[in-house]
Parts: C-alpha cells; sequence; structure tokens
C-alpha cells in the first residue's frame, strides 16, 4: 500500500529541472549568508565581553565574513553535478563480442506474382 508522503521512483537519468537547480542553489546561498550573520554577532558579543584571545577570534570571525560571500557566489553560480545512480548496478556492462554480434539478415521480399 503506498502513502501519500512516498516519492517516485525516479527512472530517468535526465538532469533536474532548471527550476529545482535554482531552488537548491538558492537554499545553499541563503545557508552561508546566515552563517556570515552568525559570525557578525559571535564578532560583536567578543568585543562587548573583551574574551580572552579576542584578536585571534576576530581575525577568524572577519576572515569567515569576507570569504563567505566570496565562496557563497560562486557555489550559487556553479551548476549541480549530475546525479549518478550506480549503487544499483552490480557491474559494469561488458562490451559486445565480434561472435556476440550477428550479421544482418537479408530482407525477406514477399512476392505476389510467383
Amino acid at each position: 500500500m503506498a502513502h501519500s508522503h512516498d516519492k517516485p521512483a525516479l527512472i530517468t537519468d535526465a538532469q533536474r529541472s532548471p527550476a529545482q537547480q535554482m531552488r537548491t542553489r538558492q537554499i545553499r546561498y541563503g545557508i552561508m549568508m546566515l552563517v556570515r550573520v552568525v559570525l557578525l554577532v559571535v564578532a560583536a558579543i567578543l568585543v562587548m565581553v573583551e574574551a580572552p584571545l579576542m584578536w585571534l577570534w576576530l581575525i577568524i570571525c572577519a576572515a569567515g565574513m569576507i570569504l563567505l560571500p566570496w565562496m557563497a557566489v560562486l557555489i550559487a553560480n556553479d551548476r549541480l553535478p549530475k546525479e549518478e545512480r550506480r549503487w544499483f548496478r552490480r557491474r559494469e556492462p561488458e562490451e559486445p563480442t565480434a561472435e556476440a554480434i550477428e550479421p544482418p539478415k537479408p530482407p525477406q521480399v514477399i512476392d505476389v506474382d510467383t
């Protein structure tokens, strides 16, 4: 008995639709920008509480805030890799040998007059 929440089986090697790819890239970009905001908040808290080794933590937070937007844009603009479904294959298909390939049969001609 199939449940309504079951996903249908994917039986094609086609790539996901452009809309689905865009949505996935938007989610990844949003998560990376959320991490950047968290780094900014952590840096502000470190300054307020005057944490030990504050200079080291501020350098790490600043590096993250500078590098994350650059990495987020690169990752968001990159096309998603085509998904491989190799776990269903037991072994690679073998190349046909010369003995396995049969020569084509001559066409059968039906003559009504004879």
